[in-house]
């Protein structure tokens, strides 16, 4: 595998061996030499024409532990922003000898284009695509799913989990989607008809539009945020009507299963799709969420980068 930008790259196998890997260097992240050589001398380059503080902090963490060296790439302010083509910033990219290329990017395919194109040699990885997708989310939202509720197995069988809220702007839902039933879990989406896409019959999971019938029969819960900034119409009434039939608030984390677990992608609106305690409270895994996005984007760079080394002779 050469380059991320799809779920849909993915076999089922490779996608326990990222988990896998993420598991491995999650102990060295946790012990007292936080740093290992595997990537010295390599470039990466994080491209970033979207804003995202989070995944592109965590690139960085992770390319940094595996001893890479970084450059940040922001539009703001960069030749992209004056309008230079994805084709002229990619051969820029290649002059510089980048090894590996993370782009966050507006238009869906951005990713894909630049993989597919003769202007660098690189991998491409994916962090996020318009609404198309953002594999190294679910990635690490399976990898908490998995830490938490997985009893000893590699995959997620036996596990259902609710994805509820924006799933229409959600690049994140739609990675989540593939991903989790490929492991096994039962997705359900729930949201209102207003914010799911057309054609989401065809997905592999279940839809409802009421979350209160849901959310006693999941083992995990990911609220998404509503994407205000994407919405130039009205896709609910008001958000206090929004967070009353689709936001998860104490009354419904009560009726939770005993082990289940509530997750968010970030940012969150609080007081929106999700109440502060509920955001704070116990069952909420939403900060190791973030942790765990370090680990399994060091995992990702890995294997596109080292792959063919044995993992204990690099620790």
């Amino acid at each position: 595998m050469k380059h991320l930008l799809s779920i849909n790259d993915l076999s089922k196998s490779d996608a326990i061996s990222i988990l896998d890997t993420a598991q491995e260097l999650a102990r060295v992240s946790d012990g007292p030499m936080k740093k290992l050589p595997t990537l010295r001398g390599r470039t990466i380059v994080n491209l970033f024409a979207e804003d995202s503080t989070r995944t592109r902090i965590s690139f960085e963490a992770a390319a940094k532990r595996l001893s890479a060296d970084v450059i940040n790439f922001s539009a703001k302010g960069s030749s992209i922003s004056k309008g230079e083509s994805l084709k002229d910033t990619a051969q820029t990219l290649q002059a510089m000898g980048a090894d590996a290329v993370i782009i966050r990017h507006g238009a869906s395919g951005a990713a894909q284009r630049l993989a597919d194109s003769q202007w660098m040699s690189g991998s491409v990885i994916n962090a996020g695509d318009g609404t198309h997708e953002h594999p190294s989310q679910a990635l690490l939202d399976a990898f908490t799913i998995r830490k938490h509720l997985s009893k000893g197995g590699s995959d997620l069988s036996g596990l259902r989990v609710a994805i509820v809220g924006d799933v229409l702007h959600s690049r994140v839902a739609r990675s989540n989607v593939l991903l989790l039933s490929m492991l096994g879990a039962q997705v359900v989406l729930v949201a209102p008809p207003t914010l799911l896409p057309v054609g989401v019959e065809s997905w592999p999971c279940e839809i409802s539009y009421d979350l209160d019938d849901v959310i006693s029969t999941v083992d995990a819960v990911m609220m998404l945020r509503i994407q205000l900034e994407r919405m130039n119409e009205l896709f609910f009434p008001n958000a206090r009507e929004y967070s009353r039939y689709f936001g998860l608030n104490s009354d419904r984390i009560r009726t939770l299963k005993q082990s289940a677990i509530v997750m968010h992608p970030g940012p969150m609106n609080r007081g929106l799709e999700i109440t502060a305690d509920a955001a704070d409270g116990a069952r909420s895994v939403i900060v190791e969420q973030v942790a765990n996005g370090v680990s399994i984007r060091m995992a990702i760079l890995y294997l596109l980068l080292a792959g063919s080394q044995e993992i204990g002779a690099a620790l």
